[in-house]
């Protein structure tokens, strides 16, 4: 099978770490995320960024939050997949929430989910709390 991890453009890793075109340029020139040139363009590894947002990622505070809710559709990139005979887990990271989805391994090897693979999250739930914080 061939590998789907895709080689990204600044915009859609920008994109998906939820910054600027010119701070993921700015950690390519520091260093901190490796790119290389594709068709005359700077592109990121799927891999390398699914791991860059990993270490990227903060709890956000709470305490800043006036009001909030999230959409039910999470765009972002693989980041682990853990499977056995029936099951796999797969992380993502979404901007600065992880996001974890349990299915069944046929699900995820028809999809191809590895790391470094760009993928959405539907959120379906029958109970979801929503809570603002004390001023």
């Amino acid at each position: 099978m061939l590998s789907t991890v895709p080689n990204l453009r600044v915009s859609e890793a920008a994109a998906l770490l939820g910054v600027s075109d010119d701070t993921v340029r700015r950690w390519i020139d520091q260093g901190r995320l490796p790119s290389k040139q594709e068709n005359g363009r700077m592109a990121v590894d799927g891999q390398a960024l699914a791991t860059f947002a990993q270490e990227l990622a903060d709890t956000p505070e709470l305490g800043h939050t006036t009001a909030a809710s999230a959409r039910n559709r999470m765009r972002g990139i693989v980041t682990r997949v853990l499977k056995d005979g029936v099951m796999a887990q797969v992380e993502m990271q979404a901007g600065p929430f992880r996001v974890v989805s349990l299915m069944s391994r046929e699900a995820a090897d028809e999809l191809g989910l590895e790391p470094g693979v760009v993928a959405v999250a539907s959120i379906k739930s029958t109970h979801v709390v929503v809570e603002i914080p004390e001023a």
